[in-house]
C-alpha cells in the first residue's frame, strides 16, 4: 500500500489541480467569479482546500478498507499504537499528495494552456520520482567511485552510500517512502541503506530484534516529515503569491 500510494498518489494530486485556474480563465468564468463580492484569495484557497478535502476522504476510505480487510484475514484487532501509526501514515500521505496538488495548481496559474500545465506537471513528477534516483547513482559514483571487482575501503563505500542518500532525498517520493516505511513497520530502525557495524554489534543486533516504539520511529523520520510538510506549504505559498499578483483580465 505504501508503494502504491507513493507511485499513484501524485497522479491524483496532478489530476485534481492541473486545470483548476487556466480552465476557468479560458472559459471566461474566472473574471465573473472575481467580479463578485468575494476576496481574490478565497478563490485559490478554495481550490486548494477542496483538493485537500478530496484527497483526505480518498485516503481515509482506502486506509479503512485495507485495515478492515487486514483484520478480517488476520483476525487480530490493532492496538492503540498501531492505530496511531495508521493515523500518522494518513497525515503524511495527505501532505505528500497535497504537494503535487500545489504543484499542479501552480502550473495551472503560470500556463494559460491546459495541455501545457498538464505536461509540465507530468514532466516534473517523472523527473523528481525517477530521474533523481538515477542521478544519485551517477553523482555518488563520480565523487566516491566504488570498484565492485576490487576491494574498496569501507570509508569510500560509506561515503558513496551517504552521497547517494543525500541526493535521493531531494525526491518527494523518496522522502515519503522512507518516512511511511518506518512508521508502518516498527521492525525498521533506520532509513539508511548501508550501516557499518563491527562483529560484536552485528551479534547484539541479531539477538535483540525488538520492535521500535512509536516515539522512536517518529524521531527517526522527523526530518522527512518536516521536509514534506515544508515543501507542501512552500509550494502553496508560491501559488498563492503568483495568483494574487497576476492580472486576470488579460
Amino acid at each position: 500500500m505504501v508503494q502504491f500510494v507513493a507511485f499513484f498518489g501524485p497522479l491524483i494530486g496532478l489530476v485534481l489541480g492541473f486545470d483548476s485556474i487556466n480552465r476557468e480563465r479560458a472559459h471566461g468564468t474566472l473574471i465573473k467569479l472575481i467580479s463578485q463580492p468575494i476576496y481574490r484569495d478565497a478563490v485559490i484557497n478554495g481550490k486548494f482546500l477542496a483538493g485537500v478535502a478530496t484527497i483526505s476522504i480518498m485516503l481515509l476510505s482506502t486506509v479503512l478498507v485495507i485495515s478492515g480487510l487486514g483484520m478480517a484475514f488476520v483476525g487480530l484487532v490493532p492496538g492503540v499504537e498501531e492505530v496511531w501509526r495508521l493515523f500518522i501514515y494518513l497525515i503524511i500521505s495527505i501532505f505528500y499528495i497535497s504537494f503535487w496538488l500545489g504543484v499542479s495548481i501552480l502550473f495551472s496559474i503560470l500556463f494559460r494552456s491546459i495541455a501545457t500545465s498538464a505536461l509540465a506537471s507530468a514532466a516534473l513528477w517523472i523527473f523528481l520520482s525517477f530521474f533523481i534516483s538515477l542521478g544519485a547513482d551517477v553523482v555518488a559514483n563520480t565523487v566516491a567511485p566504488v570498484d565492485r571487482q576490487k576491494k574498496t575501503k569501507p570509508e569510500i563505500v560509506l561515503k558513496n552510500a551517504r552521497i547517494k542518500e543525500m541526493v535521493s532525498l531531494s525526491s518527494p517520493m523518496v522522502l515519503y517512502s522512507e518516512a511511511t516505511a518506518i512508521i508502518i513497520d516498527p521492525m525498521r530502525k533506520t532509513t539508511r541503506s548501508l550501516v557499518l557495524m563491527s562483529p560484536m554489534e552485528k551479534l547484539l543486533a541479531s539477538r535483540f530484534q525488538n520492535p521500535l516504539p512509536l516515539g522512536q520511529s517518529i524521531i527517526v523520520v522527523f526530518p522527512h516529515m518536516t521536509a514534506l510538510i515544508a515543501i507542501t506549504l512552500l509550494c502553496f505559498a508560491i501559488s498563492y503569491m503568483v495568483f494574487m499578483v497576476q492580472e486576470i483580465r488579460t
